[in-house]
C-alpha cells in the first residue's frame, strides 16, 4: 500500500478451484457469543469510529461482535456483515497463491525474476536477475519503499491502463533500475515486493491476480464478500468508511474519493487492496490456523503440510515470512512437549484502516480485530485494537 507517510511528504506540494470439496468448513456455532458490548467500551475509551472482532477456535467462530458507526458523525451502525479493507492482511493471501503455484509445479521458492521475465532480461538491471520469489515474500529483495519511488507510483496510478497493465508497467520500471540494496542482505518492508509477486503470478498463469485470488482461494474457502479497493460508495453510507489516524485524527475519507484511491490503488491489490467481511477473513485465518502442523487439531485444506511450513516458519535471521509476522508469546504456548508459544500475526494499516489477526496454532486459537480508522504505535486505532485483543484473550484463551 502507499504509506500514509509518503502522502504526508507530498501534502505541502499539492494489501479455477483446486477441488470442488475444498470449501472451508468454518462455521459459527449455534450461538457465538456476542462481544459487541465489550467493543463498545473500547471505542468509547479510545474515541475511534468503530470496531469488529472475531474469536476462532479452530474452524469455529466462538465469539463475534461489532461496535460504533460506519462514518464518524453519522448514525449508521457497523454490522457483522459489513466489509473492511484488509490492508496488508492481503499479503498472506498472495503468498498462499504462491504456495499453490509451487504445488502446481509452476514455480519453486527459488524461482527468480530472470526465470519469470526472460523477455525483459535485456532491459533488466543485472542485479535483479537472480532475485527469488522467496526473497520478495520476505521483503529481502532490494525493492524500494513506496516513498523511494513515489513519483513512479503516481504516474502509473493515474495512467489510463488496466489494473494488470499498471502492475506490469511498475515491474518493468523497477527492474530497469538498480536495487536499493544488495538483494538478500537485509529486511526492508515494502508493499511493492508483493506487487511484483502478483505480476509474476499473472505471467505464470495468464490470468489477473484478481481472477486468481477469487478462483483459487476465495471460492474454495467460501469467501463471497471479497472485492478490491476501499469498500462502499460516497453517495451512501452502506459500508464502513476509513478514517484518518496519523494526521487529521478521526476525519472520514470518501471510499471512492481522491485519498482512498491514492492510498490504495487497485494495482496494489497483491500487497493490500482486498476488502471483505471480518467473518470471511476468518475463513482464511482458519485455513492457516488449522493447517499449521503445531496445531493439535491439525487438518489441511488447499495446501499440503510442507507449504504451510514454508509460509509460517521463521529462522534465526527473520521474523517475517510470506505476509506473517512470526514470533513467540507466553499466552500462545501449548501443553505438549516442544511447544514454544509460536504465533503468526497479520498486521495491516494504511493510515485509514487498522487490521490485526493473531494466530496461535499450539492452542488452536485466533483473534481478529479491525478498526475503520488507521494509526500505528500509540495512535487511538492501534491502542483500541490492542485493548480489544487483550479483553478477548482474557475471556477466550483456552484454560481461562
Amino acid at each position: 500500500m502507499i504509506s500514509i507517510r509518503c502522502l504526508v511528504l507530498v501534502l505541502p506540494a499539492f494489501l479455477w478451484v483446486r477441488t470442488a470439496n475444498a470449501e472451508s468448513n468454518i462455521s459459527s456455532n449455534d450461538s457465538p457469543r456476542d462481544i459487541s458490548t465489550s467493543l463498545e467500551n473500547v471505542i468509547s475509551h479510545h474515541h475511534v469510529p468503530g470496531l469488529a472482532a472475531v474469536v476462532l477456535k479452530g474452524d469455529e467462530i466462538v465469539a463475534e461482535g461489532t461496535a460504533g458507526v460506519r462514518k464518524s458523525g453519522a448514525t449508521n451502525r457497523i454490522t457483522i456483515n459489513d466489509q473492511f479493507l484488509l490492508c496488508s492482511g492481503t499479503k498472506a493471501m498472495t503468498a498462499t497463491l504462491v504456495a499453490m503455484a509451487a504445488e502446481d509445479g509452476k514455480l519453486s521458492y527459488t524461482t527468480t525474476l530472470g526465470d519469470i521475465f526472460p523477455e525483459r532480461i535485456r532491459q533488466m538491471n543485472p542485479d535483479w536477475k537472480n532475485v527469488t520469489i522467496a526473497q520478495l515474500l520476505e521483503h529481502r529483495a532490494g525493492v524500494p519503499t513506496e516513498s523511494g519511488c513515489l513519483w513512479t507510483l503516481l504516474r502509473i496510478h493515474f495512467s489510463r491502463h488496466s489494473t494488470a497493465e499498471k502492475r506490469a508497467a511498475f515491474v518493468e520500471t523497477i527492474l530497469s533500475r538498480a536495487p536499493k540494496y544488495a538483494p538478500g542482505t537485509k529486511y526492508v518492508y515494502t508493499a511493492l515486493d508483493y506487487i511484483i509477486v502478483g505480476a509474476m503470478l499473472e505471467k505464470i498463469y495468464g490470468h489477473s491476480w484478481e481472477t486468481l485470488i477469487r478462483e483459487r482461494l476465495w471460492q474454495p474457502l467460501g469467501i463471497a464478500s471479497g472485492e478490491f479497493g476501499a469498500p462502499g460508495i460516497s453517495k451512501s453510507i452502506n459500508e464502513p468508511w476509513g478514517h484518518w489516524g496519523m494526521i487529521f485524527n478521526g476525519c472520514p475519507i470518501k471510499p471512492d474519493g481522491f485519498w482512498a484511491r491514492l492510498s490504495m490503488p487497485l494495482f496494489f491489490g497483491p500487497g493490500g487492496a482486498a476488502h471483505m467481511t471480518i467473518t470471511d477473513w476468518a475463513k482464511f485465518i482458519s485455513l492457516h490456523l488449522c493447517g499449521d502442523s503445531a496445531n493439535p487439531n491439525h487438518h489441511e485444506a488447499l495446501l499440503k503440510s510442507e507449504s504451510f511450513a514454508f509460509l509460517h516458519h521463521a529462522n534465526s535471521e527473520k521474523s517475517y515470512q510470506a505476509g506473517w509476522y512470526l514470533g513467540t508469546r507466553p499466552w500462545a504456548k501449548g501443553n505438549r512437549q516442544g511447544d514454544t508459544g509460536r504465533v503468526i500475526a497479520s498486521l495491516g494499516d494504511n493510515g485509514f484502516w487498522h487490521t490485526e489477526a493473531w494466530v496461535a496454532p499450539e492452542i488452536n486459537f485466533a483473534v481478529i480485530v479491525i478498526c475503520n480508522q488507521g494509526g500505528t504505535g500509540n495512535k487511538p486505532a492501534a491502542l483500541a485494537c490492542n485493548d480489544a485483543i487483550g479483553a478477548l484473550m482474557k475471556n477466550y484463551l483456552p484454560g481461562r
